[in-house]
């Protein structure tokens, strides 16, 4: 038999709107009551229907986290900066991916819709007018991971995408001294890979570096494409020196390429990547990348909707941006 309030009332001899105000700690009920109702309900392991919960109250205690796909550890990280801070404050966190079979918008639809969630934090590579036009129509408050740049009324937390990038391509001409650098980009229309490259790019015309139109090869953050951008990379008759990938995923097909070619890095080809994911400092060589403080970002996006949620927010719609920082390992 499943607990319900009703047993909890038939065991404790008491109302169901006193086991109701029991569970959620009216004053109204005697402390000695009040034990004795919530020693039942744990002898009986009963679960609170979270739903109906939020429909008496008009509140839900759960944040909806939408993201492109939770097997990546990229987003892995994500999740657990979002349920570090939702722990913290008596919240929950409800993962939601969209994929393939289920779209961005489907996902926020799904969640604003059917009351579950009090608010949502949603990982988007661009705003496009059909999410925009939804964005503005739901009623929870909404907090954006990822979409680039600022130019729409929407709480947003970004990564410095285009100073990571500078950063990682000045060092491999200023300090390795490499002047022939090939760039990996990530999906053309993602808001965060056009600042990826323009980083790369502005970095390379800052230190007169020619960039060869054969050397910018589109992925799409996958270990595959990175995989078979290196070979296309490498099968150029005049070769790039270094190789800077836009994720670390893509860098490590990469590695995978290299290896199946018998092609030595950094000895004949050096590698950088971008986001510093866990696996970047065991493999061998160890790769230099730009680290991205990834669970910061999970972070600072459910702190900001708390704080909306609580009516403790007295910013409007601010820009958050997350810093970064070359890490310099043995890839190049």
């Amino acid at each position: 038999m499943i607990p319900t309030i009703k047993l909890i009332a038939e065991k404790a001899n008491v109302s169901i709107a006193t086991v109701s105000r029991a569970l959620n700690n009216d004053e109204r009920v005697t402390s000695e009551t009040s034990k004795k109702i919530l020693q039942i309900a744990a002898e009986l392991n009963y679960k609170p229907n979270i739903a109906a919960r939020n429909f008496v109250k008009k509140k839900s205690n759960t944040i909806g986290l939408i993201l492109p796909d939770i097997s990546d550890e990229f987003f892995t990280d994500i999740i657990r900066g979002v349920d570090e801070i939702t722990y913290k404050n008596d919240y929950y966190t409800m993962v939601a991916s969209s994929h393939k079979y289920r779209t961005l918008t489907d996902s926020i639809i799904a969640l604003s819709d059917n009351g579950l969630v009090g608010g949502l934090i949603i990982l988007v590579s661009a705003l496009t007018e059909k999410i925009i036009n939804i964005l503005k129509t739901i009623k929870i408050p909404v907090v954006l991971i990822g979409s680039g740049k600022q130019e729409y009324e929407f709480d947003t937390v970004v990564i410095d995408n285009y100073q990571g990038a500078f950063a990682a391509t000045e060092y491999l001409i200023k300090k390795k001294g490499y002047n022939k650098i090939a760039h990996i980009t990530g999906p053309s229309e993602n808001e965060d890979v056009k600042l990826r490259k323009k980083g790369f790019i502005d970095a390379c015309k800052k230190n007169g570096v020619n960039i060869d139109k054969s050397f910018i090869v589109e992925g799409n953050f996958t270990i595959d494409s990175g995989y078979h951008a290196f070979i296309q990379l490498y099968g150029l008759k005049d070769k790039p020196q270094a190789i800077f990938a836009a994720n670390d995923m893509m860098a490590l097909g990469c590695y995978d390429a290299a290896n199946y070619f018998n092609v030595k890095i950094p000895d004949d080809i050096a590698l950088v990547g971008f986001d510093d994911i866990f696996i970047s400092k065991y493999i061998n060589p160890g790769l230099t990348t730009v680290r991205v403080q990834i669970d910061e970002v999970g972070r600072t996006a459910a702190s900001i909707l708390v704080d909306k949620l609580n009516g403790t927010n007295g910013k409007v719609h601010p820009l958050n941006k997350i810093p970064t920082e070359l890490i310099i390992r043995d890839s190049c």
